[in-house]
């Protein structure tokens, strides 16, 4: 059998892999019923779902033909470095790092960070259109988490809140 579409049929592989991976690690809790639902439950079901999505679109990219074959183009590593760089470094200003010293800068701060720096993975950068994303995220963060599920986690950097 041939593959007609790579780029569907690989992202049929992912989703497959990561929802038995997800469905695997469910098991390691309580389970339950669909009356009473573990903890496990909803993990389990997810996991069996995306793996479910996932087999169908390896499917299609084994039936549906494409006109060059959907080729799967090169790794773009400067891309991927920013946007994993971002999210390593929203989890260290929002906690901080006891370890080495390194203060939690709080919510607001660390959305900012995420926002700058994921930005500098697109093919433009402007700084006053990210500013403006930063503000609207930090702003929409804070209402979601802070006001309305009362989250108990820092806003502000611990120097400024003591």
């Amino acid at each position: 059998m041939r593959i007609k579409s790579q780029k569907d049929f690989l992202a049929g592989v992912m989703f497959t892999v990561v929802g038995v991976g997800f469905a695997w690690g469910a098991t390691n809790y309580s389970i339950g019923q669909g009356a009473r639902m573990g903890p496990g439950y909803f993990p389990l079901m997810l996991g069996i779902l995306l793996a479910i999505l996932g087999l169908l679109v390896m499917f299609s990219g084994l039936v549906v033909e494409t006109e060059d074959g959907d080729r799967v183009g090169s790794i773009a590593w400067k891309q991927l470095g920013f946007i994993i760089g971002a999210n390593v470094l929203f989890g260290i200003l929002l906690a901080g790092i006891p370890r080495f010293n390194i203060p939690a800068m709080g919510l607001i701060v660390a959305i900012y960070g995420l926002t700058f720096v994921a930005a500098l993975a697109g093919d433009e950068f402007k700084a006053k259109e990210v500013a403006v994303l930063a503000t609207v995220l930090a702003v929409l963060s804070y209402v979601a988490f802070v006001w309305l599920l009362k989250l108990q986690f820092p806003v502000w950097p611990s120097f400024i809140t003591g």
